[in-house]
């Protein structure tokens, strides 16, 4: 099964803005994604139903639509930004 990946306009801004080595990182682990949406080193977010992967000191926080086939990428930032909510 594949996942359709969606990325939501704030993750996409800010995407925009990181330097290009860490950004071709991050694209290349949102793509992988689709492919297993729950990869070894993945953390489920408590209190709300998101879920974490790291890259670097980046962080990328999105949602999985089991249902739709959808991986939402809600939210992609630094560490020290992503991790404090």
């Amino acid at each position: 099964m594949t996942y359709e990946i969606l990325i939501e306009r704030r993750a996409q801004r800010v995407l925009g803005k990181v330097v290009q080595p860490q950004r071709d990182r991050i694209i290349s682990a949102i793509r992988r994604l689709s492919q297993d949406p729950r990869p070894p080193g993945v953390r489920k977010l408590s209190g709300r139903e998101a879920w974490r992967i790291r890259i670097g000191s980046y962080r990328v926080l999105y949602e999985i639509q089991d249902a739709k086939l959808v991986v939402l990428v809600v939210e992609v930032g630094d560490r020290r930004d992503v991790d404090r909510g």
